[in-house]
């Protein structure tokens, strides 16, 4: 029970001396105080009218490679479970994922199946999956990263605790019975370096039931509505260990549990496996014992196994017993919350000066309007900037009927309320290379994008939640990156004014000697008064005006360009005015409820040339622009703080005046188009058939899908 409460994962023993920075985060939301926050399973934000939304990301990177398919699928039905716990059902998923490269043998064996994997649980659950990211770099071979976020809706009234109160209740654990699957996963999957040649161990990955997983649910929800549940927690990392200290340490007493009395799959279980294993699909719930029956008729009618494994006792202590011998007795709050806490050693990387210094100044620059296009084509059919439809089209994006924006959009949008349109909008980010430059411009980087991106729909960006996945905390160059990337993530939500809800770190993310690049990945919720409002990413209309709002300055380092024709990657990331962010924000809500934006596009990977392209590939439309100063710069450029917008004829004056309000600069750029076409004047035209069908056959050309 040490072992597995006390190891990386569970205790957070080598990070949580740093994640206390997030405390000087008020608990404030620009809605309104957070109704549950860090320390919680997951953060509860209040977004008006009595609603709730609960959202979180967690990371389930080392089983996923180990099995790709039981691996992902699990990390989702964990992050589902842990949003049923506070009281809310769950309502969508998104799926950051980054792999090595993309013609890398193994990436052909991890990536479809933990695409399988996402889709078949989140499909088989009926939740649709909004957004999320697909990357690849050398880095992650060997060691994907697999991270999940999940969302769930709740009334105020509604929210759950994990907490064992009330002397004599009954412990309850149901849903699926206990196997030998993922037995240590916690201790020793998610807190071990990979060696070259696969993991140092491997114990069993969980195996998923997303069938068990749906009536989990909805069995849960009843118990909520049903008012039977004094408390509630959700079986994941270290399993019955975990949900019973965690129980008891939050509670007002102890807890007596007898382990005999757990269904199990194996009865060969010895009583320290039946602690450990992480078998999936199960929940543990404190009732008093009037509620005692109700609840098990409502587990009967929806075909959930529960039994009674235990109760509150008076006390201080967690007792647990098997075949009438005590097995356990520990105080459940030194095993929940008193494990040890590292202060690794810290050291900026000696090579990190080498890298600042070595910026694209030195790389050869296109010189021809042919060189220009060249270079744009390789760098939109670049495996990063390739379309990943391949792996959306296996997502189910609009079950429930309540998707008002999902995949290829910027960010994935639900209606929340039917009758007054009410919804949120989420956005997952990060460009892990501009991580390595800088961890904390990098993470300031990620946060900015994410907040970008979920504000050009039309929706305040009101809360984050973070999965921060790095390299061997065992090494102070890795700690100084985990460090640096927090004190980014801190700073950068102060002065956005968005709270930290909750996350994950991952560690240990490593192959061999080779760490990956330093990933911060943010989730971004934001809060729409009515989703038909929404501003959607791709060009509607010939005859569109076309927009650049920002400023482009001469900022390549740690570009998709420096990157792509050039293998490079050093120097300085682009510089960051969270002032602007916030302003933009204001002007995409004033434009979104005005009607005046047909579309609104984020610059970020790939910088306007790439943003052009993909605006077109929407809809079938195309574009003529005219680039301001320094043509290669105007493409390529990845400077922070920049959308690409149209509007109609008759919105120019209204569009430009709202810019000039908020203090943004506004550049015209052209028109959009009915012919399929890039027309890039004094310079070139790109025929858009042609290039799509191209973009859109890069990733299943390289897994042999296709000739």
């Amino acid at each position: 029970m040490y072992s597995v409460m006390w190891s990386e994962h569970c205790s957070y023993k080598s990070s949580k001396l740093h994640l206390k920075r997030f405390a000087v985060l008020p608990p404030t939301t620009p809605r309104g105080p957070l109704l549950a926050g860090i320390g919680e399973q997951a953060g509860v934000v209040d977004i008006g009218d009595g609603w709730a939304v609960t959202f979180k990301i967690e990371s389930h990177n080392h089983p996923s490679y180990v099995e790709p398919y039981q691996g992902a699928a699990t990390g989702v039905g964990g992050i589902v479970r842990d949003i049923l716990a506070m009281g809310a059902r769950p309502v969508a998923v998104m799926d950051p994922l980054r792999f090595g490269p993309l013609d890398a043998p193994d990436t052909a064996r991890v990536l479809p199946g933990v695409v399988a994997g996402i889709g078949g649980y989140g499909n088989c659950l009926g939740l649709p999956t909004i957004g999320g990211e697909v990357v690849f770099d050398e880095s992650y071979a060997g060691n994907p990263l697999v991270n999940a976020l999940c969302v769930g809706v709740l009334r105020h009234e509604d929210l759950k605790r994990a907490a064992a109160t009330g002397l004599g209740n009954q412990v309850i654990l149901y849903g699926a019975r206990t196997g030998g699957d993922g037995i240590g996963g916690a201790s020793i999957l998610a807190s071990e370096t990979f060696t070259e040649g696969g993991p140092t161990k491997r114990p069993s990955v969980q195996v998923g039931d997303p069938f068990m997983e749906k009536l989990l649910i909805e069995c849960t929800l009843e118990l909520f509505q049903a008012g039977v549940i004094q408390g509630i927690q959700d079986f994941g990392a270290a399993g019955l260990s975990c949900a019973t200290s965690e129980l008891a340490s939050a509670g007002s007493g102890g807890m007596h549990v007898t382990l005999d009395a757990v269904p199990l799959r194996d009865s060969s279980l010895a009583p320290e496996e039946i602690l450990m294993s992480e078998s999936q699909e199960r929940m543990m719930a404190v009732v008093t014992p009037a509620d005692v029956d109700r609840f098990m008729a409502i587990c009967a009618k929806w075909d959930v196994l529960a039994t009674v494994v235990g109760e509150v006792i008076d006390g201080d202590r967690l007792l647990i017993d098997w075949h009438g011998e005590r097995v356990v007795d520990v105080d459940p709050k030194t095993v929940a919350h008193e494990g040890p806490t590292y202060d690794r050693p810290v050291a900026r990387p000696a090579w990190q000066d080498a890298v600042t210094a070595d910026t694209t100044a030195r790389l050869p620059r296109p010189a021809t309007s042919d060189e220009l296009a060249r270079d744009l084509v390789a760098v939109i059919t670049s495996p990063n900037l390739a379309d990943v439809s391949w792996v959306t089209d296996q997502y189910d994006r609009v079950v429930r009927g309540n998707s008002a924006l999902a995949q290829p959009e910027d960010a994935g949008m639900l209606r929340i309320d039917e009758r007054t349109g009410l919804g949120v909008a989420l956005a997952t980010d990060c460009n892990a290379r501009f991580a390595f430059l800088d961890p904390y411009a990098g993470a300031q980087l990620a946060l900015a994008e994410a907040y970008r991106n979920v504000a050009i729909t039309g929706a305040e960006p009101v809360a984050i939640t973070d999965c921060l996945n790095f390299g061997s905390p065992e090494d102070p160059e890795v700690m100084w990156q985990f460090v640096e990337a927090i004190k980014g993530l801190v700073d950068g939500c102060l002065a956005l004014g968005t709270p930290v809800t909750g996350g994950n770190v991952s560690f240990y993310n490593k192959t061999g000697t080779r760490a990956i690049l330093p990933t911060p990945t943010v989730g971004m919720l934001g809060v729409i008064d009515h989703v038909s409002d929404r501003i959607r990413s791709g060009f509607a209309h010939a005859g569109d005006a076309i927009y650049l709002l920002g400023t482009t300055a001469d900022e390549l380092d740690g570009s998709a360009w420096a990157g792509v024709c050039h293998g490079h990657l050093g120097g300085r990331p682009p510089a960051l005015d969270f002032d602007h962010h916030r302003r933009l924000a204001e002007f995409c809500a004033a434009a979104a409820t005005g009607g005046m934006l047909t579309s609104a596009h984020d610059l970020s990977d790939g910088g306007l040339g790439v943003a052009l392209l993909e605006a077109c590939f929407r809809n079938g439309l195309g574009a003529a622009v005219t680039l301001p100063g320094d043509p290669f710069v105007a493409l390529f450029s990845e400077s922070a703080g920049r959308v690409l917008v149209s509007c109609p004829p008759a919105q120019v004056a209204v569009v430009e005046a709202l810019a000039r309000d908020h203090a943004l600069p506004v550049t015209r750029l052209g028109e959009v188009r009915e012919a399929p076409e890039l027309v890039v004047t004094g310079q070139f035209t790109l025929g858009l058939q042609e290039l799509r069908d191209q973009w859109r056959a890069v990733i299943p050309a390289a897994l042999g899908l296709i000739a």
